[in-house]
């Protein structure tokens, strides 16, 4: 038997978009945690969240973490082709840093012409800037070598470093293999009695999972790279709510300019 397939009487109405807001994040190729903190934290029945990956091979070196940068705007431009984002979110905090912020921007909007791009380490000043943090710590899970350049980055925008304690691991899947007890712990450690502030780098680091913890055992804000950028991303795309029980800083409005 033959079955009779109809064309409908008309077209379909289409709407605008699929969903209100897209955010595209680029995360690197072993990442595994950023597109798991993303749709758990800033996903939603009115924000998208569409990802691209791009090359990376560890160790995490600054030279490894610098060849990255040729393939940004690739990346970028296979994110919706020919569509406009409202956001783009590079996800690694110590390529932010030595490739440059604003270099990374203008990766980006070679592919998506004036699109808002939030990088880990741009997304964490704001963060801890709306949080009134002036003095600091940090922790991070690299060595020494890769710590440096973010203890420069952080002291040349005017904050006061007090304690910096790296974990001295060289692999970002080790990284995100960090048990949230751990993180915990070794935040409790990290923070200086003195600082305003805890910032806990690396986007493979589970931390933003464990933030409000970690606030409650030392009494001060903290932010981390995922959940800055999370923060950063929702603001950037006019969500305001408060959300505490994802730390102090999802409390905070995005500072302008």
């Amino acid at each position: 038997m033959t079955v009779t397939i109809d064309t409908a009487s008309r077209a379909p109405r289409l709407d605008d978009r699929p969903l209100e807001k897209r955010i595209g994040l680029i995360i690197l190729a072993t990442d595994h945690t950023t597109e798991v903190d993303f749709q758990r934290m800033v996903a939603s029945e009115r924000i998208g969240v569409y990802v691209t990956r791009i090359p990376y091979a560890n160790p995490v070196t600054p030279e490894n973490l610098r060849k990255m940068q040729p393939s940004l705007t690739a990346a970028a431009a296979l994110i919706l082709p020919d569509e406009p984002l409202d956001v783009v979110m590079y996800s690694c905090t110590s390529a932010s840093v030595v490739i440059g912020d604003q270099q990374i921007e203008a990766a980006v909007q070679t592919a998506k012409p004036g699109v808002p791009v939030v990088t880990p380490t741009a997304a964490a000043v704001k963060g801890l800037r709306a949080l009134g943090a002036k003095r600091i710590s940090v922790l991070t899970p690299y060595t020494v070598e890769t710590s440096r350049p973010m203890a420069e980055y952080f002291e040349q925008l005017g904050f006061t470093i007090d304690r910096f304690t790296c974990l001295g691991l060289t692999d970002d899947r080790e990284m995100a293999r960090i048990s949230h007890d751990e993180i915990v712990g070794f935040a409790g450690q990290a923070m200086a009695p003195e600082s305003d502030a805890l910032f806990i780098s690396c986007t493979a680091v589970r931390a933003a999972e464990v933030v409000a913890r970690i606030e409650q055992a030392i009494g001060k804000p903290v932010v981390s790279s995922n959940l800055a950028t999370a923060w950063a991303c929702l603001r950037l795309c006019g969500e305001t709510a408060a959300r505490p029980e994802l730390g102090m800083l999802m409390t905070r409005p995005y500072p302008e300019g």
